[in-house]
């Protein structure tokens, strides 16, 4: 490879790195294509980037970026699951994917700049996504008024019950 277009590359990842939510360092070894290729569908559907990286130019391009503090990880066979959106996508994805797998193994993350350890990833895991958040926020702001109409709807519905029973007495005579 080139320098120029190792400068590229350097470049491009570093732009990368700075607009990452979360950035998930694994160790993987002896995956076979099959294996990685449903790893990287499931990433695809979850809208997160999984990348082989070189580690030199990773740890260079890392400088300056919210990853820098887990440069250190960026030894042997490892590969980025970079998320720009959903915070616990690539945990869930990741964690899910690897429980019946001793070939891939998390070393370490970058959760909105600060460092976890692989403890932190499986919490993270644990965690609602931002869709599951969503619902639940919209479930919460719509509780109020769904109770403001069932309270003001009340009177009414009594008083239908009211007529309805005497009319059902006047019938019944």
């Amino acid at each position: 490879m080139q320098k120029s277009e190792k400068e590229e590359m350097i470049k491009e990842l570093s732009d990368k790195f700075q607009r990452a939510q979360t950035a998930i360092v694994a160790e993987f070894s002896k995956l076979n294509v099959e294996t990685v290729t449903k790893l990287r569908r499931k990433f695809r559907e979850g809208k997160v980037e999984y990348k082989v990286i070189k580690n030199t130019l990773a740890r260079r391009a890392a400088k300056g970026t919210s990853l820098e503090v887990i440069s250190d990880d960026f030894t042997g066979p490892v590969a980025l699951a970079i998320s720009y959106e959903d915070v616990a996508a690539p945990a869930k994805i990741l964690t899910e994917f690897i429980k019946d797998l001793e070939t891939i193994k998390i070393r370490s993350a970058v959760v909105q700049g600060r460092k976890v350890d692989v403890e932190g990833v499986k919490a993270l895991a644990k965690m609602p996504g931002l869709p599951e958040l969503r619902a639940q926020l919209l479930g919460m702001l719509t509780q109020p008024a769904g109770k403001l109409v069932r309270t003001l709807a009340a009177p009414g519905q009594q008083l239908a019950r009211v007529l309805q029973a005497n009319a059902d007495k006047g019938e019944s005579k």
